[in-house]
């Protein structure tokens, strides 16, 4: 089997700090919007929680789409180890 499968891609530190500043700018940008609107204190707010609720949702997602890939990556790595144990326990020189 290849390293190529068992490899893992991790993030550099820049992608991580460029992904963390532009998520910091869209919602401060997003809070300002909503804090400078002209509308009521009770739209507002509706705006707000809104927003909240958006950001929790997506970092909901994000977690359960990763779990999600983690557990298939389980799931392939044991049905290789046991394709590897086949392989070797077969004897093609074994008679009978």
């Amino acid at each position: 089997m290849s390293n190529s499968s068992n490899a893992q891609t991790k993030s550099t530190p820049a992608f991580l700090a460029q992904a963390a500043i532009a998520f910091g700018i869209a919602f401060a940008a997003t809070i300002i919007g909503i804090l400078y609107l002209p509308l009521d204190i009770w739209q507002r707010g509706f705006l707000l929680m809104a927003t909240l609720f958006l950001v929790s949702s997506a970092f909901t997602l994000a977690k359960v789409v990763r779990d999600q890939h983690e557990a298939s990556k389980v799931h392939s790595r044991i049905d290789e180890a046991r394709l590897e144990k086949l392989i070797a326990e077969h004897d093609p020189f074994k008679v009978g």
